[in-house]
């Protein structure tokens, strides 16, 4: 009887242990790494005449990578230039007749002061005097005529001038720059096509850095927080490959559990989503699973 009896407190305890083993064999999340996609389109319309790209090439921040076709815009920059020299040329003799209305004005004034100085020594006329007011008072209006005819030739200039800078930034975003570092996952685009405006070219996206997007339950909030290290492991053959991560972010609202995350039963259940960083030593893709483990402090 009392063997029987410590047969069975054995058997408890085995089964005791097997469950505290199978329980700790299971991670605290799993979920898929992402990375920060950019699709970069087209800011001009045209021939693709150069774009020198291929998918899984890494590419740094401002490199030239092609150009658009730009010769209508330069044909369009070259009439707008020589439209704004003949207009200036008109407006030059314009401001010609001024300065020479203004320096008779000049003059005119000049010849007053010394009139009335005589008038002053009884030496001279009020008619005198009467006929400079009128010859200055002429030359005020006609000054003012003449930029009045000058102002929209001035207006004109204005004009052109915002054009040619329109024209000089479709030429500058004909040039195709990469805007971020990082890595070409898809190539939209081809030399020779003709592009437009917000056409997609390529997408890319910065692999060094990857995101991990786990699902965690109610009850383990708690024992996460923004900042907090964790564990995260990918297969790697027979064994699993460790990484660190840095939670960095936590959704506010929970969610039901997406369905490629668990099974039909547990789809139902509410969740919240967690963003982990980790760097990568080029061995974690785009979608590839992961687990997230939690080292619970003692």
């Amino acid at each position: 009887m009392k063997k029987l009896y410590k047969i069975s407190i054995i058997s408890i305890f085995l089964i005791l242990i097997s469950s505290c083993n199978s329980n700790s064999d299971l991670a605290d999340g799993y979920g898929n790494f992402e990375a920060i996609e950019t699709i970069i389109s087209a800011e001009s319309n045209g021939k693709l005449l150069q774009f020198n790209i291929e998918e899984g090439q890494t590419l740094a921040k401002d490199v030239i990578i092609g150009y658009i076709d730009t010769i209508q815009l330069s044909l369009k920059k070259d009439q707008l230039t020589a439209s704004k020299n003949v207009i200036s040329s008109k407006s030059r003799g314009v401001l010609s007749q001024i300065n020479v209305l203004r320096s008779q004005l000049k003059t005119a004034k000049i010849s007053k002061k010394r009139i009335e100085n005589l008038i002053a020594e009884n030496a001279g006329t009020q008619k005198q005097l009467d006929d400079i007011n009128g010859k200055i008072d002429m030359l005020n209006q006609q000054i003012i005529s003449v930029e009045t005819q000058n102002a929209p030739i001035v207006n004109e200039i204005k004009s052109i001038d915002v054009q040619l800078q329109q024209i000089q930034d479709q030429i500058k975003k004909s040039i195709l720059k990469n805007p971020v570092n990082g890595t070409v996952l898809v190539k939209y685009a081809e030399p020779n096509e003709i592009t437009a405006f917000g056409k997609p070219l390529y997408k890319i996206a910065d692999l060094s850095n990857m995101q991990l997007r786990v699902y965690v339950s109610e009850t383990q909030l708690a024992g996460i927080k923004i900042g907090q290290e964790v564990t995260l492991k990918i297969d790697a053959g027979e064994n699993m490959k460790n990484f660190d991560g840095i939670i960095t972010w936590i959704a506010s609202e929970a969610e039901f559990t997406p369905k490629i995350i668990q099974t039909k039963e547990e789809r139902v259940n509410l969740v919240y989503a967690v963003k982990i960083d980790v760097k990568n030593d080029g061995s974690l893709k785009i979608g590839m699973p992961a687990e997230m483990w939690i080292e619970n402090e003692l």
